[in-house]
């Protein structure tokens, strides 16, 4: 059938054959009166798409196209959208509806709604069509016009793509924390994730400390910002550091495998450790004394809020920062390429797919 009845993308058939892509049709959500349909120019790729067509995040509904990392052009608006203008570049991030009525929502914390629906893999109700939602290895994505974002004019495409969720997942903890000067913001883990948040946490003017098991990557924490890369496969890494971190932030993704207590020794007091890598294991089992030597807390979060998406995408713009991104065309091998250097950790530090123009010609 074709757009706008149907999108095509490059989707997995089955978790058990999660690096095989076969290009298909898919109907999409029913169009309301404040959804913008999204041509596609390229689209991010997250961990998250790998934890679940991998099956470690648990059963996912498939067929399935991921991706929630998507910029492209706004081709068509719902008599409501007041935002957003066809022709607009717009980007889509890992939520795509919430209710806007509940507490969270009504509070800038619609990332926590309870009734939230994610850009792939969730089912949305009859009234919208009763479909799976599908992601942005596609052709075209239909989203709500309040997780629809304008991206400023000096941030190129290929590197605004990951933003939409690394970005905001590590830029709305560090917002929160009160992030600034005269911080001291110990970022674990410099990848996908911990590369973003150790730009931003430079950028927003905190005293930035690495912390990786990686030496090799110490160069390009201290380009990225880094005052310090600590090397944390050390034999007693943490003693030199005791007491001295505001706010950590674990962007790692493989935390059951961390020594808690020593991590948290080196915050200061009261400080916190704030965990937004999500691996597929379970935290480490710690005692409630661990937190007791210095009085820190431990936290977690889930992406950010509309208004924190457009602070950071102004920050970005204002400062030129620059994340460290590779690029690989769609289509079926480019996605399984893709995937796959995500799980085995070699991309450095963010793919994000392009050419959706010569993969999907007759959109």
């Amino acid at each position: 059938m074709g757009y706008p009845d149907t999108f095509e993308g490059f989707m997995v058939q089955s978790q058990k054959t999660w690096q095989e892509f076969k290009k298909q049709e898919f109907k999409p959500k029913k169009f309301q009166d404040r959804d913008i349909d999204i041509e596609i120019e390229c689209c991010g790729v997250c961990g998250s798409d790998v934890h679940t067509i991998n099956g470690g995040w648990g059963d996912a509904p498939m067929p399935l196209c991921v991706g929630h990392e998507v910029i492209g052009k706004a081709v068509k608006v719902g008599d409501k959208v007041t935002s957003v203008k066809v022709g607009d570049r717009v980007g889509v991030g890992a939520q795509i509806w919430s209710c806007l009525e509940c507490k969270p929502c009504k509070t800038d914390n619609e990332n926590y709604c309870p009734n939230k629906i994610d850009t792939y893999g969730a089912p949305y109700p009859e009234d919208m069509g009763g479909v799976i939602a599908q992601g942005g290895y596609a052709s075209h994505i239909r989203a709500h016009e309040y997780f629809t974002f304008k991206i400023p004019d000096n941030i190129p495409s290929h590197e605004a793509a990951p933003m939409m969720c690394a970005g905001l997942t590590t830029y709305s903890p560090l917002l929160r924390a009160g992030v600034g000067p005269g911080k001291k913001v110990a970022v674990v883990g410099v990848g996908g994730l911990g590369h973003y948040a150790i730009l931003w946490a430079a950028a927003m003017g905190a005293e930035v400390y690495a912390l990786s098991h990686s030496p090799s990557k110490e160069s390009d924490a201290k380009k990225l910002g880094a005052k310090e890369f600590v090397s944390t496969g050390d034999k007693d890494w943490a003693k030199s550091w005791a007491f001295t971190f505001d706010f950590m932030l674990n962007t790692a993704d493989a935390t059951h495998e961390f020594d808690l207590p020593a991590y948290m020794s080196t915050l200061s007091v009261n400080g916190e450790m704030h965990h937004v890598g999500l691996p597929d294991e379970k935290l480490p089992q710690i005692s409630a004394q661990t937190f007791a030597p210095n009085g820190c807390k431990m936290g977690g979060s889930h992406i950010g809020s509309r208004p924190e998406m457009f602070k950071m995408l102004k920050l970005a713009s204002e400062k030129e920062l620059k994340p460290i991104i590779e690029t690989i065309p769609i289509s079926e091998a480019g996605c399984k390429e893709a995937v796959t250097g995500v799980a085995d950790n070699s991309v450095r530090y963010r793919y994000t797919l392009v050419d959706f123009d010569k993969a999907f010609p007759s959109r």
